[in-house]
């Protein structure tokens, strides 16, 4: 397999299917699976501010420029470090036909990827998922949704809504760790802030919250927009099992 080249591919897309082909990921020595590891394992405890070609090789105890005769880049070495961070996707059963379960728990595994390598959120989404770890999840993806009824299209624009969700939901929890305090300590924090300047007459709906003790309470806020993302999607497909709107009250 070439590394991309010829096609206008970014050359680490092809050593992302190279590596998948060879099962480097085991081998001793030098090599781009082990580089690619050391990287992460060093953007984890360190951010990827910090992450150097000069700093992996440091915990390799190899040369740096022995690195360049695997990697090509730090910009190549990163887009490798994102693909080996996501992992495997969980694995679904898919034989009781319950969609919504699976992509639950493929959601909650997708944000758990996020959470333990929260570096992976500053490196842009260059386009489509072209790397075999992340069309890995995205195959997982769908093939829950198999049986659903739903059309190519519409099974590949469920994915891409449930993608942006978790990415998205991951994003701002991670903005609201890095100030060195929980989600629960920032909201409720905020709440006692606004509690001070917003007033019944000019915000009453903002009012309605906070003598409510809402920003107080501890509340999966990602588990209720999941909910509603799925609640969507099934209303999708039982449109395209012929239900009316009068059924899915009925069935519900």
């Amino acid at each position: 397999m070439n590394g991309g080249e010829s096609t206008g591919l970014p050359s680490s897309i092809g050593v992302l299917w190279d590596l998948r082909e060879r099962g480097q990921r085991g081998r001793t020595g030098l090599s781009t699976a082990r580089i690619v590891a050391a990287a992460i394992e060093f953007a984890d405890e360190n951010g990827l501010g910090a992450l150097s070609m000069a700093r992996v090789a440091e915990r390799l105890e190899f040369a740096t420029m022995s690195l360049y005769r695997h990697v090509s880049s730090k910009d190549e070495l990163q887009s490798l470090m994102v693909d080996m961070a996501y992992g495997s996707p969980p694995e679904i059963g898919s034989g009781d036909g319950d969609w919504r379960a699976g992509l639950e728990q493929w959601a909650r595994a997708f944000l758990t990827v996020f959470r333990e390598h929260p570096w992976m959120l500053q490196i842009p989404v260059g386009g489509p998922p072209l790397e075999p770890g992340q069309l890995s999840w995205l195959e997982r993806g769908l093939r829950t949704l198999g049986r659903t009824g739903l059309t190519p299209d519409e099974k590949l624009s469920a994915m891409l809504l449930m993608v942006g969700f978790v990415r998205n939901n991951a994003q701002l929890s991670t903005g609201l760790a890095s100030q060195g305090k929980s989600e629960a300590e920032l909201m409720a924090n905020y709440g006692r802030a606004m509690d001070k300047f917003v007033d019944a007459e000019s915000f009453p709906a903002v009012r309605e919250l906070i003598d409510a003790g809402t920003f107080e309470a501890t509340t999966d806020d990602f588990g209720f927009g999941l909910q509603r993302v799925l609640d969507g999607i099934e209303v999708l497909i039982r449109e395209r099992a012929g239900e009316t709107p009068l059924d899915r009250g009925r069935a519900s």
